[in-house]
């Protein structure tokens, strides 16, 4: 039987265990103390950090993000207290973009892994688990190339067994499992799945919505997760959680194709139908702004194969027209609404019970949205305050653009007209919000110290640290406890003082006394 007792030291909390009458240390000494045995022997005992760590990899279409995070060891199924305490971007592709050198995809997460190392104690790098995710950059080169895709994930996975971690697995997920690991970071860092004391008995009384739904847009893929009160039309859209003892019905769907660079992908695949020679006018780039693309490479994305059509040129010149009016209308021909055999649907068919609640919307939906300053956090900005920034900027001058916005990578300053377009487009016309729930949707960079994504709620998952069932814990926290007494302490006090003027009531207050 071995029991852990920790105390505060030395800025840190200190944890020991106890085997039989001796008091140890688990893996990893940071320090020594002497300490007297009842029977005046010397036994050392160490002391470590009550603090253990989790790495999980972000392999996104575009880039990979190692995140590490750390929780109190004692506290670990407490929600809110896994928090991000290092983010490193992984200098080059995604990991999908190394589909023509794979041996090269492994070795380039090295650096980031070195940042690992030295941000978590050296004595806890064996017991830390490091997990791979990767996302919808994989999946499309899974469906374009599969043996291509297992000698990325095959490369990868060397690499990180060679680093000092617990290796836990290079995986590609699914859209839905991304985006139900969404909802679960943003839900969990909010706190919103285990309300206690006065938090809790203020939910059931007001019957206020206990979630938030989650919205996440990348590079290849965009998801929409949700609790729905709505009876399933689609069960292929429904996931059922149930965590800290409360059932969750959850609808989620991932739509492959539409992150906002191959949504971009798929509207210049549209443009090209009709073109008539290799100069393309764009509405969706600043005027003043030129563009070169590759036919044949073009048509390889499966993203855009199916409208493959024999060009009698092989490069295509976009130019910018800067016209806001005329982009949406070119990107809303990408959202098939003309199908539904459900009540209510999104685009394309896809089943979509009406979006309700607050949403917290992330990753390139919150990029672009903060580099438009539209992600105020005092108060969610009015849709048409919204659409009217962004008009303004698509008919700023490429020229003017570049020069106030210098410091940015020329690809991705060309686009921010684009995706901003796009990402009103899809919110309005893909999932129909609308002026009047508009501000429901808040643009989360960070919760806390930790980001806004998929990640942590993918490693929470794994490590089993959300129960099914609320453990038992007071009906109250120790702070509600102590408040509530005091409470009680002084209204007895105000009653019994209350009593005493009542029945011992001072001359003074008689009447007849002048």
């Amino acid at each position: 039987m071995h029991d852990m007792k920790c105390q505060d030291g030395f800025g840190a909390l200190i944890c020991v265990w106890r085997s039989g009458d001796l008091w140890n240390t688990s893996p990893g000494m940071q320090m020594a103390e002497q300490v007297q045995s009842p029977s005046q022997s010397v036994i050392t005992v160490d002391l470590v950090a009550c603090t253990e760590y989790g790495i999980v990899l972000d392999a996104g279409s575009s880039h990979t993000n190692l995140y590490v995070y750390e929780w109190p060891a004692e506290k670990e199924n407490d929600t809110g207290v896994v928090q991000q305490v290092e983010v490193c971007k992984v200098e080059g592709p995604g990991i999908s973009g190394y589909s023509h050198a794979t041996e090269k995809a492994g070795p380039s997460l090295a650096q980031c892994l070195q940042q690992a190392k030295e941000v978590i104690p050296s004595a806890q790098h064996k017991e830390t688990p490091v997990y791979l995710g990767a996302t919808a950059g994989m999946r499309l080169l899974r469906r374009q190339n599969e043996s291509a895709a297992d000698e990325v994930l095959s490369s990868v996975g060397n690499t990180l067994r060679s680093a000092p971690f617990n290796f836990q697995g290079a995986r590609i997920i699914s859209g839905e499992e991304e985006g139900a690991y969404g909802w679960i970071t943003i839900n969990y860092l909010l706190g919103n799945f285990k309300q206690s004391g006065w938090k809790k008995l203020l939910y059931t009384l007001k019957s206020l919505s206990e979630t938030s739904g989650a919205l996440d847009l990348g590079g290849a893929s965009t998801q929409i997760t949700f609790v729905s009160k709505h009876v399933s039309e689609s069960p292929e859209n429904q996931l059922y959680f149930r965590l800290y003892g409360k059932d969750y019905q959850v609808y989620t769907h991932s739509f492959l194709c539409y992150g906002k660079d191959q949504a971009l992908q798929q509207k210049l695949a549209r443009d090209l139908q009709t073109v008539e020679n290799s100069s393309l006018p764009d509405p969706c780039f600043h005027k003043g702004y030129e563009r070169t693309i590759n036919i044949n490479e073009f048509f390889k994305n499966p993203c855009t194969s199916d409208k493959k059509k024999q060009l009698p040129f092989s490069q295509l010149y976009i130019k910018g027209e800067g016209d806001y009016q005329k982009c949406r209308e070119s990107i809303q021909k990408l959202f098939d609404k003309s199908n539904c055999r459900f009540s209510s649907c999104s685009f394309n068919g896809i089943y979509l019970p009406p979006v309700q609640g607050d949403f917290g919307a992330f990753s390139a939906f919150y990029f672009v949205m903060n580099f438009l300053n539209l992600t105020s956090e005092s108060s969610p900005l009015a849709l048409n305050k919204v659409t009217s920034t962004i008009e303004s900027f698509c008919a700023r001058p490429w020229q003017e653009v570049k020069t106030a916005y210098h410091h940015i990578k020329e690809k991705y300053l060309s686009e921010y007209c684009f995706s901003g377009a796009y990402i009103l487009s899809l919110l309005e016309n893909g999932y129909a919000f609308t002026e009047n729930n508009w501000q429901k949707i808040h643009f989360l960079g960070k919760i806390g110290s930790s980001d806004a994504g998929w990640t942590l709620g993918y490693m929470l998952n794994l490590t089993n640290m959300i129960p099914a069932e609320e453990p038992a814990s007071p009906p109250l926290s120790h702070g509600s406890y102590v408040g509530l007494m005091v409470l009680c302490s002084l209204v007895l006090v105000s009653v019994l003082l209350f009593a005493w003027l009542l029945f011992h009531k001072p001359k003074c207050l008689q009447k007849g006394i002048v």
